[in-house]
């Protein structure tokens, strides 16, 4: 049976603030808990119905598991439809991001996005694109954040997420930036090359004007119909997927 305390404790994860505090969020749903609990990450303990306990199988012995009825999972599940599993997972160190990392590949670096469901959906692209480093900026929304870590459907588990001050960082970048702007090469005559950073803006302005100007190349997706602009979690897939087609073929050339 859940205690006060520990309803208390994972509804208050809901807010950064005590996701700070407790260095540990929340991750529901049974396909996404199995994600974590076969990560890097360290699950700190998992409450489940007798119905999610039986879907989730075998459950490593160093995470305590607590079954519960569906009357108390309700009192801490956020989803409309509540799969019976939720996990509390540890928030990883916010390490020093070394470059040899980003060597050799492309990273996508996200200034200021706002919307939970843009960055939940860019993690999720990331990974399917082979995309295994974000780097956002410090007003990036958190990535803990349970509409993110539920948009992503698991992907944060495998996706290193870094927060920076980006504008002290790509100052010392040596890696080419290619800025996502309105006014640029047309990102289908752009050669990405082998390595660098992709840089995609705030949802409602765009990259800040100090970033723009550590931009290498500022490159651009035709706009053929009238809308004014693309939603960024669409931009960023787009350009994952150019990415992609390029590699394709210079694999295959």
């Amino acid at each position: 049976m859940l205690s006060k305390a520990q309803i208390s404790l994972i509804t208050s994860l809901q807010h950064k603030k005590f996701r700070v505090q407790h260095n540990l969020f929340v991750v529901e749903g049974i396909k996404s808990v199995l994600e974590f609990i076969h990560s890097a990450y360290k699950v700190q303990k998992l409450w489940a119905t007798a119905e999610a306990v039986a879907k989730l199988g075998k459950i490593p012995q160093n995470i305590k598991l607590e079954e519960i009825s569906g009357a108390d999972f309700s009192k801490i599940s956020t989803l409309k439809n509540p799969q019976g599993a939720l996990a509390l997972v540890e928030i990883p160190e916010n390490k020093l991001l070394d470059l040899t990392l980003l060597r050799n590949k492309h990273s996508l670096v996200l200034d200021d996005v706002q919307d939970p469901g843009n960055l939940g959906t860019i993690i999720r692209t990331a990974e399917w694109f082979g995309i295994s480093n974000i780097i956002c900026s410090i007003g990036t929304v958190d990535a803990y954040n349970p509409k993110v870590v539920q948009a992503t459907m698991g992907s944060l588990s495998r996706i290193s997420i870094h927060y920076l001050d980006l504008e002290e960082w790509l100052q010392n970048n040596p890696l080419p930036i290619y800025g996502a702007l309105l006014n640029g090469q047309s990102i289908y005559q752009t050669n990405f090359n082998q390595e660098g950073l992709i840089l995609m803006g705030n949802e409602g302005n765009g990259i800040r004007s100090s970033l723009i100007e550590k931009v290498t190349q500022a490159v651009t997706i035709p706009r053929i119909g009238a809308a004014e602009s693309l939603n960024v979690a669409v931009a960023t897939t787009i350009f994952c997927a150019e990415l992609t087609r390029q590699k394709l073929n210079t694999t295959n050339g």
